[in-house]
């Protein structure tokens, strides 16, 4: 899953004005989970907590990478026998009740899916559509259990990958260790998860853009509206910079339907959720993918704890159309 929300501090908290008073803004940015991290706060005394920060995500990797083989995920994934850690078990809950809820439109077992169509760690098999069938013997929410505290398994190929909810949680994380210091104001980003804390101390909210979807996967960023939040987690999935084209032209997107085992072919472009924690963002953010317009639609108009900004294919001449849940506030350039 590739986050595309866009940062856009400098421009945006330059039209704050400056303050007059403490506390002082610290900025603290790094490397994690392959991707950039910014974290940006304001404390009475300007400290600077990247030390137990990154100490925090080195015991989250150990606990939840599916890139570190000697991981507790890892292991699990290879049937060692070993009990989960709190990490694990908040992340493995969440990942349950949110495929319930979308009726396994999020789904924390579809990687062998997801790598056999070559957004893994293997090449695209070409005999990926020959495959679907079998592989989905092996993947549903469905088929994998916690039970005192070890995980269980109808299936033992069943494996189980959280990259779809890791980074929202991590953010989360990062907030409630600056929060057990007395720091109630700051944003929390790590690859395009964000997990938003108290206004600033002059009273403002946090400001975000929202990129508008890119013709290539290597163009640059651009935005046209932006939103503000307090209190909150946003994350973006989207499939316009993460996909491959055949022989043919055909376009795969990365976002594999767990249902039918095939990458989704609709023209949902991408959607960004705000929720009440970062966790729940980044998980809703690829259900939604899945889903589709129209059934994610319904699905955050039946939620007061959700909204979402929805950007779509269209055959105008722009080749791209907005969908703003009811209750979302978009502003834009003109705003500032």
């Amino acid at each position: 899953m590739k986050r595309l929300i866009f940062l856009f501090f400098a421009l945006l908290m330059a039209g704050c004005g400056p303050l007059d008073r403490d506390p002082e803004m610290v900025t603290i940015r790094g490397l994690v989970f392959g991707t950039y991290y910014t974290i940006i706060y304001y404390d009475d005394d300007g400290r600077n907590y990247q030390e137990p920060i990154d100490s925090l995500f080195r015991e989250f990797n150990q606990s939840l990478s599916f890139y570190d083989k000697n991981s507790l995920l890892s292991r699990i994934n290879r049937n060692e026998e070993t009990a989960v850690d709190e990490y694990f078990e908040v992340v493995f809950k969440r990942s349950q009740e949110v495929a319930r809820e979308t009726d396994g439109a999020f789904d924390a077992t579809v990687f062998p899916l997801v790598d056999t169509w070559g957004f893994g760690f293997s090449d695209r098999s070409a005999l990926a559509a020959e495959k679907v069938d079998s592989i989905l013997n092996f993947v549903g929410h469905e088929k994998v259990w916690l039970d005192d505290g070890h995980i269980r398994k109808a299936d033992e190929r069943v494996q189980l990958d959280f990259n779809a909810i890791a980074k929202g949680y991590a953010a989360d994380l990062v907030g409630e260790l600056l929060e057990s210091k007395g720091v109630t104001s700051y944003l929390v980003e790590l690859g395009g998860d964000l997990a938003a804390g108290a206004e600033k101390p002059d009273g403002s909210l946090w400001r975000i853009g929202l990129e508008i979807p890119a013709k290539a996967a290597d163009a640059p960023q651009e935005w046209e509206y932006y939103v503000e939040i307090s209190n909150q987690g946003l994350a973006t999935s989207g499939d316009y910079r993460r996909y491959y084209e055949d022989e043919d032209g055909l376009r795969y997107s990365h976002t594999i339907d767990p249902s039918t085992g095939f990458p989704v072919d609709h023209h949902l472009m991408s959607v960004s959720v705000f929720a009440p924690d970062g966790m729940s963002a980044d998980a809703y953010a690829t259900a939604f993918m899945v889903m589709g317009l129209d059934q994610a639609k319904d699905f955050v108009e039946n939620r007061e704890d959700l909204e979402a900004y929805f950007v779509y294919a269209t055959e105008e001449t722009e080749g791209f159309g907005y969908h703003a849940s009811s209750g979302l506030k978009l502003m834009t350039r003109d705003d500032l």
